[in-house]
Order: structure tokens, then sequence, then C-alpha cells
């Protein structure tokens, strides 16, 4: 290069200066997918509305919603599209023999034939399919003691009722060969098929056994009393896969308690208000700019 030619390059390249090159945001967290997990408690379940209540209020997107026993029934009617609101009328309004019949028979004291005619006036749609949230139900095989995961296609109805079937309560469910009960025999609260469906995080809604001021005063509550003491030693299944666990204080609350639902909404709303913070910080936009010094000229291009 003779020397004029190199004297005017590098007059240019003192008025031009070095070239910016600014990289765009780099975005380090994926806006997360919030999974639900509402787990069972029977009339107590009334306590996932005010869980609801105050997710929505806040607009706090869901990913998919899963639910065992009565948690199910909650999740499916929301993941539905049942209004909040009228989950909880509802909900508050609910008796035993909307859901049951009492009946002889070796497997069950009551068989759940209404709760179809129930699940039907509460939900706005009836396949998983068609569910405005991903919705997935979990139910027990009585025969392999496995968990029976229900949440892509078909029927939601059997599904439900069969995880609502409380052993020894409820007789079991006969579906595709299976023999199902209650979805809490085998975990308390569905928070794996909460990841299964895709939720980076996990809301698990626990509702906590009953405390020792409640004394139970027949068989039946004596039966739910020690599947709640067993089901307590085991809470390690699925507290691995929650990032956060509610527990509304219901313990005051006996398992058929349908007369307090008010209650228990308030419970779970406190209960819900109480994560918040939590649940922002998973909201929060989280980008870096990247280095603006100037690069050299030659790999500027």
């Amino acid at each position: 290069m003779s020397p004029v030619i190199r004297s005017l390059r590098a007059a240019w390249l003192r008025l031009a200066g070095p070239k910016r090159v600014v990289a765009p945001p780099v975005e380090l967290s994926v806006r997360p997918k919030i999974g639900l997990a509402l787990g069972g408690g029977f009339a107590r379940g009334v306590a996932h509305v005010g869980i609801l209540n105050v997710l929505e209020r806040e607009r706090i997107p869901l990913h998919c919603i899963t639910g065992v026993s009565a948690g199910s029934i909650v999740a499916a009617a929301y993941a539905s599209g049942t209004e909040v609101g009228e989950i909880a009328r509802i909900g508050c309004a609910m008796r035993f023999n909307d859901v049951a019949r009492w009946t002889l028979c070796r497997l069950g004291l009551v068989e759940s034939q209404r709760m179809a005619a129930f699940l039907k006036r509460l939900l706005k749609k009836f396949t998983f399919e068609e569910m405005q949230i991903p919705l997935g139900v979990l139910a027990t095989d009585l025969g392999t003691g496995e968990a029976v995961s229900f949440c892509d296609t078909g029927d939601v109805i059997v599904p439900i009722r069969a995880s609502c079937s409380y052993p020894g309560l409820f007789q079991p469910i006969r579906h595709q060969g299976r023999l199902l009960v209650d979805g809490a025999m085998c975990t308390e609260v569905p928070a794996q098929l909460a990841r299964k469906m895709g939720a980076t995080h996990v809301i698990s809604v626990c509702l906590p056994m009953q405390g020792p001021a409640v004394v139970p005063s027949n068989m039946l509550q004596v039966v739910n009393r020690c599947f709640q003491i067993l089901q307590s030693r085991a809470e390690e299944s699925w507290r691995r896969h929650s990032d956060i666990i509610v527990t509304p204080d219901v313990t005051g609350i006996a398992w058929d308690g349908f007369r307090s639902g008010s209650e228990m909404i308030a419970s779970g709303e406190r209960a819900a208000e109480a994560i918040l913070p939590q649940i922002r910080k998973w909201l929060e936009p989280a980008y870096v700019q990247a280095a603006t010094h100037p690069l050299p000229a030659e790999l500027a291009g």
C-alpha cells in the first residue's frame, strides 16, 4: 500500500471513529409456566376457591391446573371456564347428597352417579381437549397402587368420579380394565402431574389434617383421620416437585363441613395473598444489556 493511500485511510478512520455495536437485550429467564396443583379434602376443598380468587384477581397466568379428589372438582370447573364466583356459590351450597347416594354394596357405602349430574351442572366443558386451561386429574389403581393420570383427551366426568372415590365410603370406579379410587391414596397433591404437563413452577395447595381439637364423632371421621395421618407421613413424594406450598388454615373444619364454605374460602384467600410476593418475583422481567464498548473496526466489519 502506497504512503498516500495509508495516510488517507488513517485520516478516514480518525474521522469515522470505531463502530459501536450494541447487542440486543439478552433474556436471562424464560417466562415461567405456572402450574397449580390442588389436593383433596372433601368439603374442605372449597378452600381452593379462595386460592383461585386471589390468583385471578392478580392476573396470575396458569399454564395448567391439576387436582385429586375434591381438588379435581374445583380444578375441572375452573379449567372448563366456570367463573370463580359461580364455583364458590355452588361449593357453599353443596351437600353430601348432591354427589352421593347411600346404597348396599360390598365395595362401598355410597355410589357416585349423582356426582356425574352435579358435574354436568358445574362444568362448562366435558372433555380434556376442550378445557380453557390444560387440566390434569389423578386417580389410584386399586390393583397396583399406582397413580393413574388423565390429562390429554377424553371425558372428564369419569376420571373425576374416580379421583373422588374415597375408599370404604364411595364405590370404586371401573374404567378401562382398572378399578380406580381416590387419587389422594397415592399422591396427596398432584404436583408431579403438573410438572409432566410442562409447568416450570408449581404451586401446591395442601389442605392440612384437622387439629387435635376436632374429635371424630363417627366411623367415617375416624377413617378419614387415619388416612390423613398416613398421607402426612408420605408428603415428600409431592413436596419435592413443588416450588410453593400453600396450606389454608382449615384445621378446625370437619371433612364434611360444607356449611363452613365462606370461612374456608376466606382461609384460602389469606393463604394465597401470603405467597403473592414470591409469585410476582417469578413474573418479573429479567433482562441485562450486553456490553456497549466499541469493537475494533476489523471485528465490526
